[in-house]
């Protein structure tokens, strides 16, 4: 299976080990991801709230891109994806831009609409060599996948469960609580520290209340944000949580038993290692 495959910024960055994950998992899964030629940023950090126009134009430039192939494209960023979908249900209004029939038709997937797919997880299944039995884990799909339900396409935008399904498929234990979608505050990282400790210190007060070990996540800016801001929370909070931030990504190669998760664990703030070693994983 052929796929191109948007980055973004963020995985290229900040998120490199999650790029570095997707391109390690995906093979195993039978999946042939080709990076898309010059593609360039969806803007999703500002464009949307200093111009319009450019939020707009930059995710379309992408989208005539990946126009170029009949290959869907994978996004594995939730800021990318949105970007991208609401690209798309702009053009959807507007069919007199010449454009718009090109953008529209390119099938933009997120990372967990394509675990879902049958054959994959028929690939997962096969490829489990770990099963993660007794890991208590709290999927996080933050507030950018699944809003607005009527461009995101997520048949359950209350209650997501993409991530529940592969986690259970991984032999995990998945705990249920009410913050799935809830906002952490990312894009208020450098203009309102304080709201973002307040709204990231009730994500974790609810997966601690609802007997989470670790929070799984598929939103580089989410994963980011709840690791470094964690341990000031605490401080703030005069607790401890103490709980992994990791990538649904790195939960797979878990499974798998592949060897690079060793590399990536080191960019975390809160090291997983203690947290798998004690369920007996290499790590």
């Amino acid at each position: 299976m052929d796929l191109n495959y948007y980055p973004g910024c963020s995985l290229h960055g900040t998120a490199h080990d999650y790029h570095v994950g997707i391109l390690t998992v995906f093979p195993g899964l039978g999946v042939n991801l080709v990076e898309l030629d010059d593609w360039n940023c969806c803007g999703a950090s500002s464009a949307h709230v200093m111009h319009p126009e450019a939020s707009r134009e930059l995710p379309a430039r992408t989208l005539l891109i990946a126009s170029r192939s009949e290959r869907p494209l994978l996004t594995p960023c939730a800021a990318c994806f949105h970007r991208l979908r609401l690209c798309q249900s702009h053009f959807k209004k507007k069919p007199e831009d010449h454009r718009a029939s090109v953008i529209t038709k390119v099938e933009v997937i997120h990372i967990n609409e394509m675990l879902m797919k049958e054959e994959v997880r028929k690939k997962i299944q096969e490829k489990i060599k770990v099963r993660l039995a007794g890991l208590k884990t709290v999927p996080y799909y933050g507030c950018l996948t699944v809003r607005p339900p009527q461009a995101m396409n997520n048949p359950h935008p209350e209650d997501p469960r993409e991530m529940d399904s592969i986690l259970n498929l991984l032999g995990a234990d998945v705990v249920n609580w009410s913050y799935k979608t809830d906002c952490c505050g990312g894009n208020l990282a450098m203009t309102r520290p304080d709201i973002v400790r307040k709204l990231s210190g009730d994500l974790f007060e609810a997966a601690r209340e609802a007997g989470g070990e670790v929070i799984v996540t598929d939103c580089p800016m989410c994963q980011a944000n709840l690791d470094t801001r964690q341990k000031e929370i605490e401080r703030e909070r005069k607790t401890s949580f103490q709980m992994p931030v990791v990538y649904i990504t790195e939960l797979l190669a878990v499974a798998m038993g592949l060897p690079e998760t060793r590399s990536w664990w080191r960019k975390h703030i809160v090291d997983p290692v203690p947290l798998l070693r004690s369920k007996g994983w290499a790590a």
